[in-house]
Formats: structure tokens, C-alpha cells, sequence
């Protein structure tokens, strides 16, 4: 007797799962997942045999499906923790201009900045919607949500940062920040300040720990101190950017003459806020970031960019030419990125560091003659 389960609501027959075709069948749910959709990589006799049982028990794929021979959905789900900041927005620009010259549809799955729903989304909504690929967008992804996708053999693919057990697209973390902060370098600046990525969403998998770590070891080998005091976290947003400059100014002590951002949308917060209160960008602070927001260019920012749009658009590539049958369409690929130099950085003006200072600082016996 047929088992009823929660997957059941996946299909248009009451108390007929997938779990109950692949157990008379005789085959994993995944093989049965390809086999109802029309996915490549199921022999034609196995494929045969999984739709005749399926259509003995009246299990039927979705109900978006015309058919158990045609049962694609043409819908490739795209994840994100959020969808109104930048890299998200252009990421899904990206996709959805594949999927509409490929004549697919896209459905859009919104975190919202939060983790709360995550859950159900894995275990139930991908599952019932049953969208035929995945896009996630800059988010890692937990062991059991790489299982229930893998339960189901949905092609998946992650833009914007590496993700273990997935291909994923996105640049080098590591050599833009190392270019950025190598900029800085060369114009003469001693004295750098880092604002980092760090919040409590998923956004954090390790695009943030990639970037710090390449701050700290390119300031290591310029022979350059990493100022404790100096580094500053941010969400990657603008109003994150003006309250990191406003905590770094208000402290006591000596100032940096260049900060490394992150993200354009914290450095754009903190040349807001530096002009608010009279810090002149570039003569007393240079500033850089990483991306070229749509705004960067309008303010000027010298930036490390990224095409976010390009990346999600060659993911969906991938997944839609996996979906046709064609073999290893989905891996992993390293993005270009490119510093643009603009009117946020120059070389400093002369202001002793204070290496400099402890350089030239008389000793006892030379303060004595």
C-alpha cells in the first residue's frame, strides 16, 4: 500500500510520493526525479519503466506538468538572502536574460535577509514548485540542504563565491582585494584601514575571510602594520559604511590616509560621511572598494569591479546546458574583475606615520650631545 507523505503534495494524486514510485520501481528518488521530468542521464529503458509505474500509481509530477513525458516545469529557482542590494538585483538581471532567450522562467526565491524560513524552503517548497535547476545567489549552503537537492538530482550552481561541494562562479576574492589594497600601496599610503564584510546572514560564507586575509598579508609583505584599532565590519551596505567611518574618526589617536572597503556601497558610506564632516576625498582619505556599483562611476570611486550580471548569466548557462543533456556544462569558473581607477585615491598627503615617527625619534644618546 502506497505510503502518504508530506511529498506528496508534490504531485497532483493524494498519497502517491516519489518515494513510493521509486520504491516499485526499484530505482532512487533521484533517478525517478530525472526520469518524470525528462532530465538527461536515464537510460530509455529505465526511463520507460519508472513512467509506466508512475502512471499505474497515479503519481504525476507536478501540476505544472503537461505530462509525465514532458514533466520540465522550464523554471530554473534562483536563491538569495537578499534581492534589493546590488549584487543581488544584477545577478538576477544576469539570469533572467538567459532564461528568456532560452524561453525558460524564473522563480524567484527571497530569503529576505534571514534564515527563519530556510527550513521548509530545502525540505518542501523547492521540492512541490519542482523548479528543474537551482541558482544560488553569494550563500553557502548547509550538508542536509546539499541533500535534499541531491535527493532530488537538481543541477545547482552558485554565483558569487566559493561554496564547498558546489560549482560555484565568482572572482578571486583574494587577488581583487590584493589589488585593491596594492593600489593603495603604490600611491604611497602607510597608513590603511580595512572595512570588512560581517553580518549575520548567510551572505558571509567566505567572500568576507578571503578579503581580510588578503588586506592583512599584502600590508605584511609592504612591511606595512595591520592597525587593530583600524579595522572596521560593515554589511555591505552604505548606511554600514557611514556608522564604520563614524566609529574609526570619533576614536582617539592618529587617522589612516586610505580605507579599503569591502564593497562600493560601504565606501560610498564612507565618502558620504567623510564629506559631512569635512574630510576631504582623496587629500585627506582615499578611498577604494570592490564591485563598480551602477553609482561608482557617477561618484567618482576607484573601485576593483565585477560583472555579477555576466556571472549569473553563465551559471544559468550551465544549468540550462545540463538540463539539454550536455556533459560537465556545469563547473566551476573564475570571473574577471579590473581596477578602475577614479577620484577617491591619490597619493597622500605628507603626514608622518607612525613608523616614520619611531624611525626618527632620537635616541638617548643622540638627545644628549
Amino acid at each position: 500500500m502506497a505510503r502518504t507523505t508530506d511529498r506528496a503534495q508534490r504531485g497532483g494524486h493524494a498519497g502517491i510520493s516519489i518515494e513510493d514510485v521509486a520504491a516499485a520501481a526499484g530505482v532512487s528518488t533521484a533517478t525517478v526525479s530525472r526520469a518524470v521530468r525528462g532530465l538527461p542521464r536515464v537510460s530509455p529503458a529505465t526511463r520507460e519503466k519508472i513512467l509506466e509505474v508512475a502512471e499505474a500509481l497515479g503519481y504525476v509530477a507536478s501540476s505544472s506538468a503537461s505530462g509525465l513525458a514532458t514533466g520540465r516545469t522550464k523554471t530554473i529557482g534562483v536563491l538569495a538572502p537578499f534581492v534589493s542590494r546590488w549584487f543581488f538585483s544584477k545577478a538576477i538581471e544576469g539570469a533572467d536574460r538567459e532564461l528568456h532567450e532560452r524561453h525558460y522562467n524564473l522563480s524567484l526565491f527571497n530569503l529576505g535577509g534571514h534564515g527563519s524560513n530556510r527550513e521548509r524552503l530545502f525540505s518542501k517548497t523547492m521540492v512541490y514548485k519542482q523548479i528543474d535547476a537551482l541558482l544560488v545567489l553569494c550563500m553557502a549552503l548547509t550538508h542536509e540542504e546539499l541533500e535534499h537537492l541531491q535527493k532530488i538530482d537538481i543541477p545547482l550552481v552558485v554565483v558569487g563565491g566559493h561554496v564547498e561541494e558546489c560549482a560555484y562562479i565568482g572572482i578571486d576574492d583574494y587577488a581583487a582585494a590584493s589589488t585593491a589594497v596594492r593600489h593603495l600601496i603604490g600611491l604611497g599610503h602607510r597608513d590603511i584601514a580595512l572595512l570588512h564584510g560581517d553580518d549575520e546572514t548567510d551572505l558571509n560564507f567566505d567572500v568576507p575571510r578571503v578579503r581580510i586575509l588578503a588586506f592583512q598579508e599584502v600590508m605584511a609583505e609592504a612591511g606595512l602594520d595591520v592597525r587593530p584599532e583600524w579595522d572596521e565590519w560593515g554589511d555591505f551596505t552604505v548606511h554600514s559604511g557611514q556608522e564604520a567611518f563614524r566609529r574609526l574618526w570619533e576614536r582617539p589617536g592618529a587617522k589612516p590616509t586610505a580605507i579599503f572597503c569591502a564593497s562600493d556601497e560601504m565606501a560610498m558610506g564612507v565618502i558620504f560621511e567623510a564629506n559631512r564632516i569635512g574630510v576631504s576625498i582623496p587629500e585627506e582619505l582615499s578611498v577604494i572598494g570592490i564591485d563598480d556599483h551602477d553609482f561608482s562611476e557617477p561618484m567618482g570611486l576607484t573601485t576593483v569591479a565585477q560583472r555579477p550580471d555576466e556571472q549569473a548569466e553563465l551559471g544559468t548557462k550551465m544549468l540550462l546546458d545540463e538540463l539539454d543533456g550536455i556533459t560537465g556544462a556545469v563547473r566551476s569558473a573564475v570571473a574577471p574583475h579590473q581596477l578602475i581607477i577614479r577620484r577617491t585615491t591619490a597619493a597622500p598627503r605628507h603626514r608622518m606615520s607612525l613608523g616614520e615617527a619611531a624611525h626618527l625619534a632620537p635616541t638617548d644618546a643622540s638627545a644628549a650631545t
